[in-house]
């Protein structure tokens, strides 16, 4: 009875918490609003810059390589499996020790409070609903976006959108086009930006260039590839990865990053790279290259919020 007493106590407790920091954050930004703070383009940076990336597979360690060879800047991560910007925050990242075993590793907090990144990347898990119903997400991207602003008050920060799985039962292509609105910008960007200390946070819209991708893919219009499946891992029996990306796939999310941080086309940009680990990465054609820098450019610049001119 005692402990059936106590259990209640602890979780009245947690719920009284839960409801006084729900009290404390201010009112998400409406849509209005979000557009009017983000419409303003940011200056092109001069020369490479220094990125930080906080997030999980779908960041993983080669397209921040491939993204730095692009670049050539400098580069640092913390991931984690699946982890949410909660669990980062809380220091609860399973799979910690082996997604951080490499030389690119940097904690996330020892890498933000020493404003050496001017740069900062960070990833929400997905899925995104239970993201934003269990992990506090909007909380928790104005916590770390906070953090990384007073260290470095001009620090440019980006919110990585991503995907689901290519199978939910929603559809793919249709939860993608749905989520951007009602979800990243919706919950996350416009929770969060409204707290005080946070400042501007653009997007990277990697679910939206998937989308783009893929439809122009089963429209016969990328060289080289046939069908979504193209731009998945496989696993050692031939079984396509529904949500992790191969070496085309993070090729693609490369060109995204660099397209919104550089705000500049990534037509031209080479693509006999390498992995994390130095070995190359799957052969591209030049005209399949060419085809998915034009795709993610034309994305961008299409998709407003992430801080490039479209003009």
């Amino acid at each position: 009875m005692r402990t059936g007493i106590l259990a209640l106590v602890i979780a009245a407790l947690a719920g009284g918490v839960w409801w006084w920091w729900q009290g404390r954050m201010a009112k998400p930004l409406t849509a209005d609003a979000l557009t009017a703070r983000l419409s303003v383009p940011l200056p092109a940076p001069q020369g490479p810059q220094a990125v930080y990336h906080l997030g999980h597979s779908l960041v993983g360690r080669d397209m921040p390589a491939m993204l730095a060879q692009m670049a050539g800047h400098d580069h640092a991560s913390q991931l984690g499996w699946g982890s949410s910007l909660k669990e980062h925050w809380r220091g609860e990242v399973a799979g910690f020790d082996t997604e951080n075993a490499h030389d690119r590793h940097r904690p996330a907090a020892e890498a933000l409070d020493s404003g050496d990144y001017p740069v900062v990347v960070l990833t929400e898990m997905v899925e995104i609903r239970d993201a934003i119903r269990y992990h506090d997400s909007a909380r928790h991207l104005a916590l770390w976006a906070e953090r990384a602003r007073k260290a470095r008050p001009d620090v440019r920060l980006y919110l990585y959108e991503t995907w689901h799985r290519t199978d939910d039962p929603e559809g793919w292509l249709a939860r993608i086009d749905a989520d951007s609105a009602r979800a990243w910008q919706g919950t996350l960007l416009a929770g969060a930006m409204a707290q005080a200390g946070v400042g501007d946070i653009y997007i990277i819209p990697g679910g939206p260039v998937m989308a783009a991708t893929v439809r122009a893919i089963e429209a016969g219009a990328v060289p080289g590839l046939a069908t979504r499946d193209d731009l998945f891992a496989r696993d050692d029996a031939g079984a396509v990865d529904t949500i992790h990306f191969n070496d085309i796939g993070a090729y693609l999310m490369a060109l995204t990053h660099y397209a919104v941080i550089y705000q500049r086309s990534p037509k031209g940009l080479p693509h006999d790279l390498t992995r994390a680990d130095g070995s190359p990465i799957t052969t591209l054609s030049p005209q399949t290259a060419l085809a998915l820098q034009r795709i993610v450019w034309d994305t961008v610049l299409g998709y407003g919020l992430t801080g490039v001119s479209n003009g």
